[in-house]
């Protein structure tokens, strides 16, 4: 029986004088998938005007696609926090490079009902059906009926006093889906399920730099997915690795972390006391250098490959390669004798405890087990 390979990988920036470097150990594996998904997290394109945003507005020249291409990435989930930060025109320009470059860009668009198509692919007289939407958002940079940007997943906030009658005192979060996006979020995948063998969807969520801890809204968005047909959920953001559940069979992955990200400094360094300020709310970047072109603490360097082996008439069966991004900024698959599998084990271990399964090592790849 025929069956479709899916490689799924984390949050992605290449931009370096000689982009194909970045892929240099993992580009024979992700090309011998079928279809290769990444999450991107810059801005390809030389047009529009840098946005308003809390951090730095994330940009690279559109010649680094080709290293894309050229480790066998076919389908790229452009919905996140940094596809609107040179604009609707830079966005939109970046759409047409990808396309142009044989790239299939999921998660944004002129308006809504563009944003919000999924990617059909087929390989083996199998469709496949990728849909991405994003809860990290800044104001405006959403589509809507008559407005360039990503597709929306949004989540509102309440912060609950524990003490009501203490003023000051802690506060839980509670955070839950914006019931029109999930609604519409819903709808789509019904949609794509009727056109598809499998539908994959991508979200772009949580809460980063914050190991052990999920906002309340991702696993009620993540079972309303899979509820209405959803075959499993690629969770980004963090830039680091989440642990898994599964839910009625199917596997949701918090977040795979980080895969290959370059974000040269270029001399812009982040000021000692703003670094002091986030290193307060997040203890995980106390270690996370400010120069350099990868600015994230070393947990970050531990990430996984989600494979998905897809045949009809059977569940999607799921495992993830272990692998570390070296000093280089290069993504190195693991064997399985590697202290830092283990470390991988170790890191994600108390998250799939919380969501009652565990982590196995079986043939030098990580499957995900009830417990």
């Amino acid at each position: 029986m025929h069956a479709v390979t899916v490689l799924a990988v984390g949050d992605v920036v290449v931009d370096r004088p000689e982009p194909e470097t970045i892929f240099a150990h993992a580009a024979e594996r992700l090309r011998a998938a079928d279809i290769v998904f990444c999450q991107l997290e810059t801005v390809y394109s030389t047009r529009g005007s840098a946005v308003p945003t809390p951090g730095r507005p994330l940009r690279a020249d559109p010649s680094n696609i080709a290293a894309l291409k050229a480790a066998g990435i076919s389908v790229v989930s452009i919905a996140g926090n940094h596809c609107m930060d040179f604009g609707a025109e830079g966005m939109l320009d970046m759409v047409a490079n990808l396309r142009a470059a044989g790239l299939n860009p999921v998660g944004a668009g002129r308006n809504l009902e563009e944003a919000r198509a999924p990617v059909i692919i087929e390989r083996h007289g199998i469709r496949v059906a990728l849909l991405a939407y994003s809860s990290i958002l800044l104001d405006s940079s959403w589509a809507t009926q008559s407005r360039a940007g990503c597709a929306p997943l949004r989540a509102h906030t309440h912060y609950e006093m524990v003490e009501p009658h203490q003023p000051g005192c802690p506060a839980r979060i509670r955070t839950f889906p914006v019931r029109e996006d999930m609604d519409a979020a819903v709808s789509d995948v019904r949609a794509a399920k009727a056109k598809a063998d499998f539908v994959l969807v991508s979200m772009h969520w949580g809460l980063h730099f914050t190991p052990h801890r999920f906002a309340e809204y991702e696993s009620v968005m993540a079972h309303a997915l899979v509820d209405a047909g959803a075959d499993a959920i690629i969770g980004t953001h963090p830039h680091h690795l989440k642990g898994m559940e599964i839910y009625r069979g199917r596997v949701i992955a918090y977040s795979l972390g980080t895969f290959a990200f370059d974000l040269p400094m270029r001399g812009q360094k982040q000021s000692i006391a703003r670094h002091n300020e986030l290193a307060s709310l997040y203890p995980m970047l106390a270690d996370a250098p400010r120069e350099g072109s990868f600015p994230f603490p070393e947990k970050s360097r531990l990430t996984l490959i989600m494979q998905l082996r897809l045949s009809c008439g059977s569940d999607p069966e799921v495992c993830f390669l272990p692998t570390w991004i070296n000093p280089a900024g290069q993504p190195e698959m693991l064997a399985a004798g590697d202290d830092r599998v283990r470390e991988i084990i170790e890191f994600i271990a108390p998250d799939c405890a919380a969501n009652k399964v565990r982590v196995e090592l079986a043939d030098g790849r990580l499957v995900i087990v009830p417990i």
